[in-house]
């Protein structure tokens, strides 16, 4: 049975698999001193055209983590939304392996952080008593499948230069941001002029892995060590980049099929009154409140998460691969169950 719960259920694209059967045949440097990574640098350096430093990490927590353990000081705060992955979904590994504060700023009701609170955050610079904010941390997309625009992201950069604020992007549906703006990685990257950048490689197609890129300066000085530190490091690197390097040539073609079927699916929802979306339908994640009843016979169909347990919001998600014919089941089931409710209240 396939799965509307997160891109995360979904396996590998085909080019993913055929490029790790390939590398398999030979034996290479370990520690990312071969030339699969070697290659994917380069390949990543041409499509960006801007100096970086790459890591390859294990998983998005890794990703997180280690890319924000680039940032700060022992006395350091990060700013996040108060939806954030880093402050919601990551139990205490920030706070266990950073040692610093998170502090959760109010989302408006796109799940997006403002321009004005973010301003408003940043305060008591200087002062002891108070934690440093060194970095803002966001996620294109957000948590609620909601995108910043190019625009709004270049406001945000624009916030935290004038307060000597570095900027991180938590990029674990970035390949999904990028196709839904109709940009490159390249226009994202710019437009934020993001101090750390993840690319989410396991949401978009891969079996495992990101990719941590360090732009700014200063942040590389010390990101090897931490890298090694934050447990990081692939004895194996090379498998972890050749799968990014097959992800690279098929990623449009794989996030737009993701998109167009997240449309659809809004489509079918929006046939039943009884259903309400609670948030725009931007990227690959639908957001909705569905009637009590309805919900656990709808997971026998295709399972998804109760995001919201006391209004009974949902959240459906789409990958690569859902079909039309998984769509047409869940549809069929949602009209089974309006015919009932239909009935039983008439």
């Amino acid at each position: 049975m396939k799965s509307f719960a997160s891109d995360n259920y979904a396996g590998a694209i085909p080019e993913v698999i055929e490029a790790l059967v390939a590398e398999n045949k030979s034996h290479k440097p370990a520690y990312g001193n071969d030339s699969t990574t070697k290659l994917l640098e380069d390949t990543l350096s041409s499509l960006l055209e801007i100096p970086f430093k790459m890591h390859l990490v294990f998983n998005g927590t890794g990703a997180n983590l280690f890319g924000l353990s680039c940032t700060i000081l022992p006395y350091s705060a990060i700013l996040c939304a108060e939806t954030a992955h880093i402050y919601v979904d990551e139990s205490t590994a920030p706070e266990t392996l950073m040692g610093c504060r998170l502090i959760p700023l109010s989302v408006d009701d796109r799940g997006k952080l403002t321009m004005d609170v973010i301003t408003r955050s940043i305060k008591r610079q200087g002062d002891l008593h108070h934690p440093q904010a060194t970095t803002l941390s966001i996620a294109q997309p957000t948590e609620y499948g909601t995108l910043y625009t190019l625009e709004e992201l270049q406001q945000i950069r624009a916030i935290t230069a004038q307060h000597g604020i570095l900027l991180h992007i938590d990029g674990a549906r970035i390949f999904t941001a990028a196709t839904a703006l109709g940009c490159e990685l390249k226009d994202i990257i710019v437009a934020s002029g993001a101090d750390v950048i993840s690319i989410g490689g396991t949401k978009a197609g891969m079996l495992y892995g990101e990719a941590v890129l360090i732009l700014n300066q200063k942040c590389m000085e010390h990101s090897s060590f931490l890298h090694k530190r934050s447990m990081q490091l692939a004895s194996k690197n090379r498998f972890i980049a050749a799968q990014f390097l097959a992800l690279l040539q098929h990623w449009k073609t794989y996030s737009a099929t993701a998109i167009n079927k997240t449309k659809q699916l809004e489509e079918l929802l929006k046939k039943y009154a009884s259903i309400k979306l609670t948030k725009p339908v931007e990227a690959n994640a639908i957001f909705a409140r569905f009637p009590p009843s309805w919900i656990k016979p709808l997971q026998e169909i295709a399972s998804f998460y109760i995001w919201e347990e006391a209004s009974h919001e949902v959240r459906l998600m789409c990958s690569f691969d859902t079909t039309e014919e998984e769509l047409e089941r869940f549809d069929k089931k949602l009209a089974q169950l309006n015919k009932d409710s239909v009935i039983s209240n008439s």
